[in-house]
């Protein structure tokens, strides 16, 4: 503790991040990744974070005050996190795959742990995560007592935090796996899979989704590997069930999915823009339509240019979702707050359609939102009904 380099930040906040232009002076011996004393100008300890100068947020922070983050801190931070969806959400009852840490909403900033089944799979988005996810990952699997982990840097380290990492797993890790979702099986490959292998996030709008699609049809759009379009037809009977992805290896995971669970859907690989006007041309309409799309804004030089895809995506589904029928679309770009994404949605649906928004719903609870950071809220998804002119 008293070995800490210091850093000096020049003005302090109840924000985990500490962005470079708020620092001062940093000693000589403070390294990257290492774990730093942050000081305020009148030498008062403002508390302990991970450092690294070259990222913009050079100090994310772990403690307030004189506590140092040990290993026994970390440890409880872990037992805690695990504590919330096991004890309290109860997510052991429906399923075996969930975010077990959800980054500066545990405590834990720059790093995300979800339990696939027999797996814990790591994310790291930060150095200093990135140097200590091994430790992690082994005090993830002897709390919710799992042998095997897996431990990938997040997609945009090299260019955020200025290092790039390999993916690194336990000895005899399994490469694929399965998990059970409310009774339905998914196969998750974890050479293949983005993020953590499978998106947690989704789940109870997966359930949701698959009532609103009992006895009708729905085209899951941006499927990757069929979440909403399994769960439609398993849960739901939805009558007809069409999935598209643009990755060739999503889509064949997701015709394993159904196979899996003896599932008739049919599976496109295609460009979704390209897909919806295409159908669109035809005159093809369904009656509830999903789109999940990728994650267009990642930083704040793309904000005008992805709302712009948003919107021209969301313009194109509206043509295809029937007279009353339903249109879920979603976005998960954390830059974008829910405001902002329905406003876009709003102005994309044709006016004579008369569309109504009947809910907006986020990630699911073992995704909490830090009410000191509230950046860990990235995932909006607004339940729409569209109307139409001869009503």
């Amino acid at each position: 503790m008293e070995d800490a380099a210091v850093v000096v930040v020049k003005a302090p906040s109840p924000h985990p991040w500490v962005y470079r232009k708020r620092l001062g002076s940093i000693a000589a011996n403070a390294r990257h990744g290492d774990i730093v004393q942050l000081r305020l100008p009148d030498e008062t300890c403002f508390g302990y974070g991970l450092f690294n100068p070259r990222a913009e947020i050079s100090a994310r922070v772990l403690t307030r005050g004189e506590e140092y983050p040990t290993e026994a801190w970390f440890a409880e931070r872990v037992r805690s996190a695990v504590a919330l969806r096991r004890d309290w959400l109860g997510l052991e009852a429906d399923t075996n795959a969930f975010r077990l840490v959800h980054a500066e909403s545990d405590g834990l900033p720059g790093v995300v742990i979800d339990r696939l089944g027999p797996v814990i799979s790591v994310e790291a988005f930060s150095l200093g995560m990135y140097q200590r996810a091994e430790a992690l990952a082994q005090l993830a699997c002897r709390t919710i007592g799992v042998t095997h982990w897996v431990v990938r840097p997040g997609s945009a380290t090299l260019d955020q935090e200025g290092f790039s990492g390999d993916v690194f797993s336990s000895a005899d890790c399994p490469t694929k796996t399965s998990i059970l979702e409310h009774g339905t099986r998914f196969e998750i490959d974890f050479a293949s899979g983005h993020k953590t292998g499978f998106f947690c996030d989704q789940r109870e709008n997966r359930r949701q989704l698959a009532e609103y699609a009992r006895g009708r049809s729905l085209l899951d759009v941006c499927c990757y590997t069929g979440g909403f379009a399994v769960q439609a037809k398993r849960l739901g009977e939805a009558t007809e069930v069409t999935g598209v992805d643009l990755d060739e290896t999503a889509v064949r995971q997701a015709r394993r999915n159904a196979n899996i669970n003896q599932l008739d859907i049919r599976w496109v690989q295609a460009d979704a823009f390209h897909y919806l006007r295409d159908m669109a041309a035809a005159g093809r309409q369904f009656d509830v339509v999903v789109l999940d799309p990728p994650k267009f804004i990642r930083s704040r030089e793309e904000r005008d240019a992805g709302r712009r895809k948003y919107y021209d995506l969301n313009r194109l589904a509206s043509a295809v979702v029937s007279p009353g029928g339903l249109l879920l679309t979603c976005s998960c770009s954390g830059l974008m707050t829910s405001e902002e994404f329905v406003r876009t949605v709003a102005s994309a649906v044709p006016a004579d359609r008369r569309a109504s928004l009947l809910a907006r719903t986020g990630a699911a609870s073992d995704h909490p939102v830090g009410l000191g950071c509230l950046e860990t809220e990235y995932l909006h998804a607004a339940w729409v009904r569209m109307g139409d002119a001869a009503e």
